[in-house]
């Protein structure tokens, strides 16, 4: 993943370097200087980071048993196609629980949702081949195609490449912008996000900034079954500009200046609290001397699965947003 990025990013920052937890952290110089004043140094980051597990357990029978890392609902996990990456290569198989096929199981049988733990994987090869090729440690991803539609984007880990792509999107347009930008910009394409904004915080200690802004994929539960007053955010309504998620409160300035920049730009919009949740932003705020922090994204559809659904004018909505925002901090 962080390969594709350095790829993309190529001729847009004027230096890049990886960090010691893996994060990519690319930086931008002011082209812009304002009389008399220092610059601001704005960290963006976004995390190139999926939930998914490592193996446990490799048991006689070559069953993978998984321990996972981020969060997922057992739910969702039932007959999946997952790729497992070890030092012998890559290995596609199947995730299932334990327990009796609907042909010999009881009512009861078919009611219980398994905890995690009771999930194994299946390569589909010999035992004595799985223990020579698999080791404890080893991870695995879901294994799931990309799916695009007239106005959608759907697929796993959309939470949060999804971000990565916005944050290269709008520093393209920052770097064709005639006006440039008066702030020192450093993008930090993050890892570990999922288990503890692990890869922001250590960017966060390195960077220093003043501002920070969280790009991540926030809840659209726009969806049958979710009480309107419940849905988080709309597909289709613009950008959300986070006002609290469990992980921090934006700046209240930053949130109106957000807001201010997005109505004379005409840049579709709406508001968002979280209730449970958080994102990088909540580590770059309390990291060091601290920052002010706001976190802005486009509301995703059936989040931590692998049928996330992105609206396309969701997206160009973030990226013009952060564009703008950018140019002005």
């Amino acid at each position: 993943m962080r390969e594709i990025v350095q790829r993309e990013v190529r001729g847009i920052f004027d230096t890049t370097r990886v960090d010691a937890m893996g994060s990519l952290i690319c930086t931008r110089r002011p082209t812009r200087r304002k009389r008399g004043a220092s610059p601001q140094r704005v960290l963006v980051a976004a995390h190139m980071d999926e939930i998914g597990f490592y193996v446990r357990h490799v048991d006689d029978a070559g069953n993978i048993w998984l321990n996972p890392a981020g969060g997922f609902d057992p739910r969702n996990l039932f007959s999946r196609r997952v790729l497992l990456v070890s030092e012998r290569g890559d290995f596609r198989g199947v995730l299932n629980p334990g327990g009796k096929p609907i042909h010999i199981s009881s009512e009861a049988d078919r009611n219980k949702v398994p905890g995690t733990e009771e999930f194994f994987i299946d390569l589909g090869i010999d035992a004595a081949e799985v223990r020579k090729s698999v080791q404890v440690g080893d991870w695995v991803v879901m294994d799931e195609p990309f799916l695009e539609t007239s106005k959608k984007v759907v697929s796993k880990a959309l939470d949060n490449r999804m971000a990565v792509f916005v944050a290269i999107e709008a520093m393209r347009k920052i770097a064709r912008a005639r006006g440039g930008h008066s702030c020192e910009i450093v993008v930090a394409f993050t890892t570990q996000e999922e288990v503890g904004l692990r890869g922001a915080q250590v960017a966060a200690n390195s960077a220093g900034a003043d501002v920070g802004i969280g790009l991540d994929v926030n809840l659209a539960c726009d969806t049958p079954g979710v009480p309107e007053n419940q849905r988080v955010t709309k597909q289709g309504l613009g950008v959300a500009i986070m006002i609290q998620d469990s992980s921090m409160i934006s700046d209240p300035g930053l949130v109106n200046q957000c807001a201010a920049l997005a109505r004379r730009h005409r840049i579709p919009h709406q508001r968002a609290v979280l209730p449970r949740g958080g994102q990088d932003a909540g580590a770059i705020q309390r990291t060091g001397r601290g920052a002010r922090c706001v976190a802005l994204g486009p509301g995703t559809r059936y989040i931590h699965t692998v049928t996330e659904m992105i609206d396309k004018g969701d997206l160009e909505s973030t990226i013009d947003l952060l564009a703008v925002l950018l140019a002005e901090l």
